[in-house]
């Protein structure tokens, strides 16, 4: 790092110290990859505020091993900055990191590259980030692996596609004995006969399947233990939903629904744009974009 990038990050760091001091805020987060010093970031941080240092992979989970700080791991895909925000906050939000009213720093830049932003929120005042106050914890009846798991694979989904294709999915997670009664199935239900420990979500042998899955038409119904219920399946919940912003289809249409007749959690793949969404009674909850790639870009984790 240069004279010149060592003094950016350093003033980013104390300009998150000064704020994190003057809001009182509960937390400052910060992507591991985007610190040098991250013993300076914690040792700058006032002893009011909890450091949760967020990890994308095995070499930021090492660096953070002997530092006196919560850690928080999530996956690395290629998020707009305020996508990475999205992400990381709602993991800590579902993990009881973060609650309604408190305020919150978060340091992240381009994925992968030094910090250079700085958002300071509270848990309730950001509309479009915090639907869900006010609410249930999203993790009622679900446990939290589960959902952290279900959103792992359709934030895959949306980085990847399948076969190089875009791929448009629907995931209802949760309340599963009020769900079937709004199921209807499309095609033969590929899960149906096997083991519960042969279809849950949670493992990594099934990920490829679900996947291979995601391209039919219908939803995944998914317990809130992980197992898998069904794929393909048409859901016919008899309500009503609030209008849905412009440009969302019938898959939303069917989150939202499904989520206002129940107590479940709906995630949803947009095929048009990967944009990742989830639904709680009736309502978007988030919304987590994909970072836009120009030609040439070598690998979606570098844009932003």
């Amino acid at each position: 790092m240069s004279e010149n990038e060592h003094g950016f990050a350093s003033a980013i760091v104390e300009a998150a110290a000064r704020v994190a001091e003057s809001s009182q805020a509960r937390a400052l987060m910060a992507y591991v990859d985007g610190v040098d010093d991250l013993q300076f970031l914690v040792d700058s941080i006032p002893a009011t505020t909890d450091v949760v240092l967020v990890t994308r992979d095995e070499h930021d989970r090492d660096r953070v091993k002997d530092i006196s700080a919560k850690h928080l791991s999530v996956p690395r895909f290629g998020l707009t900055r305020m996508g990475q925000i999205k992400m990381a906050t709602l993991m800590a939000f579902s993990q009881g990191m973060l609650k309604a009213g408190d305020v919150f720093v978060f340091l992240t830049g381009v994925s992968g590259q030094k910090i250079d932003t700085l958002v300071v929120m509270e848990v309730g005042q950001e509309y479009e980030l915090f639907q869900s106050v006010g609410q249930p914890k999203l993790t009622e009846h679900i446990r939290r692996v589960v959902f952290q798991r279900v959103l792992t694979l359709l934030l895959e989904l949306a980085n990847e596609g399948r076969e190089g294709k875009p791929v448009g999915t629907l995931m209802v997670l949760g309340d599963y004995r009020e769900v079937q009664k709004y199921c209807q199935q499309n095609i033969i239900n590929p899960f149906k006969g096997y083991a519960e420990k042969e279809r849950n979500i949670l493992d990594d042998a099934i990920r490829e399947t679900i996947k291979e899955f995601s391209a039919i038409d219908g939803a995944f119904v998914i317990k809130g233990s992980g197992v898998i219920m069904s794929a393909g399946t048409t859901l016919t919940p008899n309500v009503s939903s609030e209008p849905l912003p412009q440009g969302l289809g019938a898959r939303h249409s069917a989150a939202a629904a499904i989520t206002a007749t129940t107590k479940s959690i709906a995630m949803t793949v947009s095929e048009s744009t990967g944009a990742v969404r989830i639904w709680r009674r009736g309502r978007m909850v988030t919304e987590i974009e994909k970072a836009p790639r120009s030609p040439g870009t070598p690998s979606p984790s570098q844009a932003d």
